[in-house]
């Protein structure tokens, strides 16, 4: 007697267990391409050229642009470049966004991102723009625990939803007076990095134990003593603004670090280094 072998039962089988592991498949490699797309997009923006009109609005509405050192200026038009192509920037309450608006805004927020290896704000979606100071009404908790209406006049503010607000005439001040330590679009990134980990609370996220425990302690004293200040009417470098709580403290000084860099590092020298380690870029060097 002949026994005869068929392997008509496994070959169908094989069919359907080949295309269920395509299908396993294929988000995964889609998923693990996304990160490679992106680098190419970005790479392929970087080497357009910069628009000439570009150009001429980093002259004449961001001052500070010209201060910088070659290499960094290419660095940073480089990232605007990327930053546009990726971040939408609206106007609200009839504001007609155009160049002059989209390019001030960016090379102001491109400031942070000089010397970082950086996902340019992994969590911002969307930029909004007001053509004046913008009013927004909260519910604040009383310490008697009474809840209060109020009503509150901003030139900016970033959520950790993915949107940040500004007023135009506030921004493009901030970048017309480079070294008074006031700039919003600053302010208002530096919340957007702090948020990138979740809430905002001045720590924003940084490799190795060391680094970030430095960090806390430089910070937690420094935040400290203007909090003193601020309570005796001492005048500081600082605003007062930066004394609210700890993430308002990071916005503050990150203004202070890019614009008054020479104040900061003789009045501060610690909470500098702290800066300078973290955003990787030493402004002292600028001018």
């Amino acid at each position: 007697m002949k026994f005869i072998f068929t392997t008509t039962a496994p070959r169908r089988l094989i069919v359907p267990l080949l295309i269920l592991l395509l299908l396993a498949v294929l988000p995964l490699a889609f998923l693990l391409g996304q990160p490679m797309r992106k680098a190419w997009r970005r790479r392929q923006l970087k080497r357009r050229v910069f628009p000439a009109e570009w150009r001429r609005i980093l002259r004449e509405r961001v001052p500070y642009f010209r201060t910088m050192p070659a290499d960094l200026q290419l660095r940073l038009k480089r990232h605007i470049q990327v930053f546009l192509a990726e971040k939408p920037i609206n106007g609200c309450a009839g504001l007609v966004v155009d160049d002059e608006i989209r390019v001030t805004i960016a090379a102001q927020a491109c400031l942070l991102l000089l010397g970082r290896r950086s996902d340019y704000f992994s969590e911002l979606r969307q930029i909004l723009v007001y053509p004046s100071a913008f009013v927004v009404d909260r519910v604040k908790a009383e310490p008697s625990g009474v809840l209060q209406d109020q009503r509150q006049v901003l030139a900016g503010e970033s959520w950790s939803q993915g949107q940040v607000i500004l007023s135009w005439p506030d921004t493009l001040e901030g970048a017309a007076v480079p070294d008074d330590g006031r700039n919003v679009v600053i302010h208002e990134f530096a919340h957007q990095l702090d948020q990138e980990k979740g809430q905002a609370n001045g720590a924003p996220w940084q490799p190795g134990r060391t680094s970030r425990d430095r960090w806390a302690k430089v910070m937690e004293r420094e935040y400290a003593t203007l909090r003193r200040r601020a309570a005796m009417g001492e005048a500081s470098l600082l605003s007062d603004y930066g004394a609210s709580d700890p993430a308002e403290f990071f916005a503050v000084v990150s203004e202070a670090f890019f614009e008054q860099p020479r104040q900061l590092a003789a009045e501060h020298a610690e909470l500098y280094a702290q800066l300078s380690g973290y955003y990787r870029v030493n402004p002292l060097s600028w001018t």
